[in-house]
């Protein structure tokens, strides 16, 4: 008989195993809660410290800052659907091979910007070699990166911020993927690239069957298609992957809400009861629970799917989560020492919740090592704001 899971049983889970339920105990380690969450966004990165600081008691933006740029726990690269994200840096070994191994799809640039397999290849070797053993700003990549392949790598053909960039950059993602290249500490205001700490990939079918297990269970049951937006990958390819695995054991099949989805192999546990009572959270920009979590129809229920989307893609605004449903947005707007953090609730919040509210406020401001102050009204800022 196949096992029926519902709404408030996955959310349960996924916030308990998303540390959103009870965050981690204080002095735990960093790199550990994001591999839980497989990966923490981190174009900008304070969104990143407030992901990782909202799921960890005692944690703030100096301490992910010390495991990003003095333990080195955390490395700062390209990591699903080609974005900046957080992750751990004894994990490349599994993220590279499979990101790697992910179809690419058509290539959004002009026919006369595109680069053939094998430039793509002598680009990315560049940018390994160039970057080992020393932290290199843009202009002083794009130098070595010439040099080592041809002038045709700087060409400039790509449209990007009113501006045009030199061709090789269209395959700086690759790169991060690949293990040539990561971010290192900014000198000035200025972005650095460094190569990350050396490893030895996984095997191809092997890494892609890890990062499925990994997914279902920090966000299952999902389905083939949950897992392909995730990382922005093809729905197909998504389905003939989860068909192999599903033959070979290793993830099976439950209903959902009604719908087939899957979970790993023997990952069938759910906390009973459905979602906790009055959990309150304040997730940043492109928190990976509003990402990965699906169906978005449930996550974002009723009006936060129209106020707290943009154009169907979740991310663009923080949200506040209650009982693991989208049902507000926010904003934060710090002036010195103070943050002002205006939250837009989207229903009636009870008394209970709004108490709760007042402690999330808090804790953001001890993330972010500011003085909060908490606003209940619109958010006026838009998206990315």
């Amino acid at each position: 008989m196949t096992l029926r899971i519902s709404w408030d049983e996955a959310s349960a889970r996924r916030l308990e195993r998303q540390f959103l339920a009870n965050p981690a105990k204080a002095g735990g380690n960093v790199a550990a809660v994001v591999s839980a969450m497989l990966g923490a966004h981190a174009q900008v990165l304070s969104a990143a410290e407030l992901s990782v600081g909202v799921r960890t008691v005692g944690v703030t933006r100096t301490d992910v800052r010390a495991a990003l740029w003095e333990d080195r726990s955390l490395v700062k690269t390209h990591g699903p659907r080609g974005t900046v994200h957080l992750l751990p840096a004894d994990e490349l070994a599994l993220w590279s091979a499979a990101l790697t191994a992910i179809p690419s799809g058509p290539s959004p640039f002009a026919p006369s910007a595109r680069m053939t397999d094998e430039q793509v290849a002598q680009v990315v070797a560049a940018i390994g070699n160039a970057l080992d053993g020393v932290c290199l700003t843009v202009d002083e990549l794009s130098e070595e990166v010439v040099a080592r392949t041809g002038p045709w790598a700087g060409d400039r053909v790509m449209p990007a911020f009113q501006d045009m960039w030199p061709r090789w950059r269209q395959v700086m993602h690759r790169a991060g993927q690949s293990g040539a290249l990561c971010f290192g500490p900014n000198r000035g205001r200025k972005v650095t690239y460094t190569r990350p700490p050396a490893f030895d990939p996984l095997p191809p079918e092997q890494a892609l069957g890890m990062l499925v297990r990994r997914y279902l269970r920090a966000y299952g049951p999902a389905t083939p298609r949950h897992f392909a937006k995730w990382l922005a990958a093809s729905g197909g390819w998504a389905g003939g992957l989860f068909g192999t695995l599903a033959a070979a054991g290793e993830i099976e099949e439950v209903d959902f809400e009604g719908v087939p989805a899957w979970v790993a192999a023997g990952d069938t546990e759910f906390p009973t009861g459905g979602r906790r009572a009055g959990s309150v959270r304040l997730l940043p920009y492109f928190d990976a629970y509003g990402i990965a979590a699906q169906p978005r129809e449930r996550l974002f229920a009723g009006p936060a799917y129209e106020r707290a989307l943009a154009g169907g893609q979740a991310g663009n605004y923080p949200v506040l989560l209650v009982d693991g449903v989208v049902t507000g947005v926010w904003h934060q707007r710090r002036q010195g020492r103070r943050t002002t953090v205006t939250v837009e609730p989207l229903g009636r919040l009870t008394a209970r919740q709004e108490r709760e509210l007042g402690r999330q406020v808090e804790r953001v401001g001890e993330v972010l090592e500011a003085r909060p102050e908490l606003v209940i009204g619109t958010v006026t800022a838009g998206p990315h704001a």
